[in-house]
């Protein structure tokens, strides 16, 4: 009886292997979640929802868009969620600003997860509402110096890549103008058509509507070069302030100890998405810049933003709680 039962132990190691090859070989069996940080109709929610789309044509699976608005709040949840791949994480720049402007984080963003592409990035343009009396990005900083904390800017909350773009252009440009951060960059965008502030750093794509209706007025895209989507608008930096650039970027990130050929298998069906000429002309219209890559770029990637931003977050004394 022992003898026989020695002889069935390399059976069952191999039965064991072959249970493991099977399991990888049929991921997923089950939807997904993609958790954008982003509150429903902001430029994150539109990425996520076009990305969602793509992988669930890519693998066969339901892959379903879940807003957690808050950068912090997204992150927490995906860190915490079983290294299974089924609980994705559309990150963005926030979450290296995030590193340095907080004091506590209830995640650490490089211990915590396993990065699987980057995935696009994006310019913003420094809107006004008509009623502020400005035209240019040279007289609203005239009317700022005027004016010490007379203007309201809205953000899609504190270390959001809204908020940053807006702190850089208060360092750069010398003056002080007032933060009011919203829950999402949905509600910011609402605050400013309503006149509730007068400022706002806005993503492109989801403000051309807004633009072309005379409901805002733009006075510079944050990027070094003009965008295709909106030639006529110049850059801030060829309006005045020199060198000035900012924008976001986007990233997917999975939890820590999530299984290398399943990363991989994510990884290839995003980097597919990213690929075909149907994802490419929607982001172009949309003024997205796609940069799928290696699991290994975005980490290099977002171990430089960290330390760049954080330079940027001490020299201008900036914190959050």
């Amino acid at each position: 009886m022992t003898k026989f039962t020695h002889s069935l132990r390399p059976v069952a190691v191999i039965a064991l292997l072959m249970a493991g090859v099977c399991a990888a070989q049929t991921y997923p069996v089950k939807p997904l979640r993609y958790i954008v940080t982003g509150s429903p109709g902001s430029s994150t929610d539109t990425l996520g929802r076009l990305m969602a789309e793509g992988l669930t044509q890519q693998l066969g699976r339901q892959v379903v868009v879940e807003n957690r608005t808050g950068s912090n709040f997204g992150a927490e949840v995906v860190a915490k969620s079983p290294p299974d791949g089924y609980t994705m994480l559309q990150m963005t720049i926030a979450l290296a600003v995030n590193v340095t402007l907080y004091k506590t984080l209830a995640y650490d963003i490089l211990r915590d997860f396993a990065p699987v592409t980057r995935i696009a990035t994006d310019p913003a343009v420094l809107v006004v509402h008509p009623s502020v009396p400005v035209k240019s990005v040279t007289e609203l900083i005239r009317l700022a110096k005027a004016h010490p904390d007379g203007l309201l800017y809205s953000s899609g909350g504190t270390g959001t890549y809204t908020f940053l773009a807006a702190e850089l252009f208060n360092g750069q440009a010398g003056i002080r103008m007032l933060h009011v951060p919203y829950k999402g960059g949905g509600p910011a965008l609402t605050a400013v058509i309503a006149g509730e502030v007068g400022v706002y750093f806005a993503p492109i794509a989801v403000t051309m509507p807004h633009l072309q209706s005379g409901r805002l007025r733009p006075l510079g895209v944050t990027s070094l070069k003009r965008v295709a989507l909106a030639p006529e608008v110049p850059t801030i930096a060829e309006s005045g302030l020199k060198d000035y650039q900012s924008g976001n970027w986007y990233g997917l990130m999975v939890p820590a100890k999530t299984p290398k050929d399943v990363v991989m298998r994510l990884h290839a069906a995003a980097v597919a998405v990213l690929s075909s000429a149907a994802t490419q002309k929607r982001l172009n219209e949309l003024a997205y810049i796609p940069t799928a890559g290696e699991p290994e770029e975005l980490d290099a990637h977002l171990r430089r933003e960290i330390e760049r931003l954080g330079r940027i977050v001490r020299a201008m004394k900036l914190s959050a709680e």
